[in-house]
């Protein structure tokens, strides 16, 4: 990443590192592991309910900031908010996104914001985007719970998103190929 040649104006007062995903969220139960006595399966509620909302995310893991926004659907106008949003929650900070290659991501009816650069990911390189270690921390947390409503998830989301501080999201999104001295050398 330090190879990268940045061009950011000189009208922004800093530059941040975001990495940025979409996870899915629904009514459907998702199983997970629990604690029980030797030789007793644990005992879960279940339904089977095909209703979704999808948490749109972005982590900075140089500063610890975050924006999170549940979303009805997981397409390029969905996307567009959210990078709007993004662009307004610091306007004199020029954010680069690292992301990956969703179709919707690379939309033409996509308007990207003056002081937000995309960069992409290679194809298939899930493990290179640490979003998806906070998707795992969340993940975990929601499961084995019953939810009988979207409401009622919106009110975890916002309850876990809460629970996120700036040093647990700088923890969960420190990659060793991230080299912070190196990038921020600019």
């Amino acid at each position: 990443m330090a190879d990268i040649a940045l061009t950011a104006p000189l009208c922004y007062n800093s530059i941040n590192l975001y990495f940025q995903d979409e996870s899915r969220f629904g009514l459907h139960t998702k199983y997970g592991r629990g604690l029980t006595a030797r030789g007793i399966q644990p005992v879960c509620s279940f339904q089977q309910v095909f209703e979704y909302v999808y948490l749109f995310g972005a982590f900075s893991p140089i500063t610890g900031e975050q924006l999170q926004l549940e979303m009805p659907y997981c397409n390029a106008d969905t996307f567009q908010l959210f990078l709007d949003q993004l662009s307004k929650q610091n306007p004199n900070e020029y954010k680069i996104i690292v992301l990956d290659n969703g179709a919707f991501h690379k939309a033409k009816s996509l308007t990207i914001p003056d002081n937000i650069t995309l960069l992409f990911l290679p194809p298939y390189c899930p493990e290179l985007n640490p979003a998806e270690k906070v998707w795992q921390q969340i993940k975990r947390k929601f499961t084995n719970k019953h939810f009988n409503n979207l409401d009622q998830i919106s009110t975890f989301f916002s309850e876990t998103i809460q629970q996120l501080t700036t040093s647990k999201i700088k923890s969960i999104c420190a990659y060793e190929y991230i080299s912070l001295e190196s990038f921020w050398s600019i």
